[in-house]
């Protein structure tokens, strides 16, 4: 069996994407909450539908690592449909290993739609209830985990399992819907044996517990729940990376790669920026030389209509690198 440098686990979809043109977007007064609003009881039109499959968080992250040049792979369900074999096509075409993928019968292949208007999407989100099992595999370098249905509580023990009996695999952790509802107690080996995590600033203070917007606490309190190394994305004001330096704490911060142009929408961005960050580690990068490497992927992802299209080489990757404005480097903040 080939060892794996890169094996993401996750839930594989296909996103429908409906670009709207009539519709608004009402934000309250004093938050960040926001509303998409459509007329209710009316016939809306759309202006276009483009369904891309093979997609969803760890999906994505298996094509940004084999595009980097790793030896990629995914553990994943699908139904015994047609949806399923385009899946399946779509991960070969993209040189993924599909041998760990699991084919259900009598289930359906996920299917999502992604309402996008302007450049945000809003996602209308049903994860079938495949029967999760952890599958038996080779030497793993990297594992890549994020988001699985409701009913996948028991299969992050298997997962947890195999990251005790397989201490040189490194996990990295991107928290879904469901993985951030489980809460950080039934979770708790999962923290315990993670490499570096991931999540936004809104999705820290969920699992948290907590509404604050330092950074430096959130970082703080997610590593004290074992991840080694935490980074955590604020939108616009770009990403933050923490490590614990001996005794001394260390909170990064790099700004957003600048947009080569205006962007088309924003799914995947996230994805490809904790996949690229980790692939980095995995092809050998310190912490911050890859942490640089997350935002041009995707810069270049929103370039594009769903999470994948723009996923780039390391070749072009590399060449953004060299030709990033001065202020795009990682500037220690604590």
């Amino acid at each position: 069996m080939e060892k794996i440098d890169f094996l993401a686990v996750g839930d594989i979809v296909l996103d429908a994407f409906i670009k709207l043109k009539d519709a608004h977007v009402y934000c309250k007064i004093d938050t960040d909450a926001c509303e998409l609003c459509l007329r209710f009881g009316d016939k809306v039109p759309y202006e276009s539908v483009i369904v891309v499959p093979a997609v969803g968080n760890s999906p994505n992250a298996a094509v940004s690592a084999a595009r980097l040049g790793l030896v990629s792979g995914l553990v994943t369900n699908i139904g015994n449909d047609d949806h399923g074999k385009e899946c399946l096509d779509s991960l070969k075409k993209d040189k993924v290993l599909t041998d760990y993928v699991t084919k259900e019968t009598g289930k359906m292949t996920n299917y999502h739609y992604v309402l996008s208007y302007d450049v945000d999407r809003t996602i209308l989100i049903k994860h079938e209830e495949f029967t999760y099992k952890f599958p038996k595999l080779p030497e793993i370098s990297w594992m890549y985990l994020s988001s699985t249905a409701e009913n996948s509580l028991s299969y992050h023990a298997e997962i947890a399992e195999f990251l005790k009996n397989n201490p040189e695999t490194k996990l990295a952790f991107q928290p879904g819907t469901f993985q951030i509802k489980f809460g950080t107690k039934k979770l708790k080996e999962l923290y315990a044996h993670t490499e570096i995590f991931f999540c936004n600033v809104e999705e820290a203070e969920k699992i948290l517990g907590i509404e604050t917007k330092d950074l430096l606490a959130l970082s703080k309190g997610i590593h004290a729940l074992g991840p080694k190394m935490v980074s955590i994305s604020d939108g616009s004001n770009g990403a933050y990376f923490y490590q614990k330096n001996g005794l001394n704490d260390e909170l990064w911060q790099l700004p957003i790669y600048p947009d080569i142009a205006p962007p088309l929408e924003r799914t995947g961005a996230g994805d490809a920026f904790s996949s690229t960050f980790t692939a980095g580690l995995a092809l050998g990068l310190s912490p911050l030389e890859a942490f640089a490497w997350g935002p041009i992927n995707s810069m270049s992802v929103v370039q594009e209509i769903g999470a994948q299209k723009g996923l780039l080489s390391r070749e072009k990757l590399e060449e953004y690198l060299k030709k990033a404005p001065v202020e795009y480097k990682p500037t220690k903040i604590n």
